[in-house]
């Protein structure tokens, strides 16, 4: 498009100071009579840009005139190119878009600080996703993004988890926020902030009614008020037991969250580590059969009991 090749042209001079028209015209891949063109369109919309002829001219910039992009200092650079990996933009139908705007930047960085950014590109990966995540259903995330952009109350089909009935709910949108691969609808309803997973939406309708958001509250604060409300259930049960230390880290890495106390005074050599859980219920206990013999409840007794309990079905159910 000719606005891209215009800033391209922009960021190019800005970085470069003063660059042949056919140097320009390969790097974007037109003509040299397209160059001068463009150049032509930049001075009528104002930008102070020359050219000169001869063997030492080129297309310029007057002095003086530059933007901020070229103000970036190294980490700053390195850390916009991180972005390129991190895949949420694709969802959005953003990708063409990043790697456009990146192709910019890179032009107009100083040169100084341009193999740290590539370098960055191929050294760094982020993958969003979870280990073992599986396959994922198909979300349409840039036509939910369409609507909640739209600043109207939406009715949105939803399936809660677990369950098979999809119900009707008109919802205030603030947003969509993706954690760990997974994106989510956040809005509230009668008031009340709600996450909505986005592959449980079964449709989404644009109403005419103006968005009714609470007062000051933006998207940022509507996640982190429902993030503290996942993460801090108040542990209304705590178990104490013990875990093997060969399976300690994974033990961390699935249950770290639940975890209120290790106990003091370890043998750094002995099998056992003793620790307590918290949970919202005693029904916690089925988190901790899934590492068999590694894990032993020792109290309370009804916790134990528990556990007998769900062993005895598991039993049952392959006998």
């Amino acid at each position: 498009m000719k606005s891209d090749r215009l800033l391209s042209i922009l960021l190019l001079l800005q970085s470069r100071g003063r660059v042949p028209a056919a140097e320009l015209a390969e790097r974007l891949e037109v003509s040299k009579r397209t160059i001068y063109r463009d150049v032509e369109a930049l001075s009528t919309a104002g930008v102070p840009v020359y050219a000169e002829r001869g063997r030492h001219g080129g297309i310029s910039l007057l002095p003086g005139f530059r933007t901020d992009v070229t103000g970036l200092t190294s980490d700053e650079a390195r850390a916009l190119f991180v972005l390129a990996e991190q895949g949420t933009h694709a969802a959005l139908g953003l990708d063409g878009a990043l790697g456009s705007a990146l192709r910019k930047v890179m032009v107009a960085l100083p040169a100084p600080h341009r193999p740290a950014a590539e370098q960055m590109t191929r050294r760094v990966l982020i993958d969003p996703d979870r280990w073992l995540a599986g396959p994922r259903p198909p979300v349409d995330v840039e036509a939910l993004q369409d609507a909640v952009f739209a600043d109207r109350r939406l009715r949105i089909r939803y399936r809660h988890s677990g369950s098979t009935a999809v119900r009707t709910y008109t919802v205030d949108p603030y947003g969509l926020v993706a954690k760990a691969g997974t994106w989510y609808l956040v809005a509230d309803r009668r008031g009340v902030p709600r996450l909505y997973r986005i592959e449980r939406i079964a449709a989404v309708t644009v109403s005419e009614d103006s968005v009714q958001r609470r007062a000051g509250v933006e998207l940022a604060d509507a996640w982190a008020a429902l993030r503290r409300a996942v993460e801090e259930q108040p542990a209304e049960v705590r178990i104490r037991a013990r875990v093997r230390r060969s399976r300690w880290d994974m033990f961390v890495r699935i249950v770290g969250a639940r975890i209120v106390l290790r106990e003091e005074g370890e043998d750094a050599a002995a099998e056992w580590i003793v620790i307590e859980v918290g949970y919202p219920a005693l029904t916690g206990v089925r988190q901790l059969l899934q590492f068999g013999t590694h894990v032993e409840i020792l109290s309370p007794p009804e916790a134990r009991h528990a556990a007998r309990e769900l062993a005895a079905e598991i039993v049952a159910m392959y006998t």
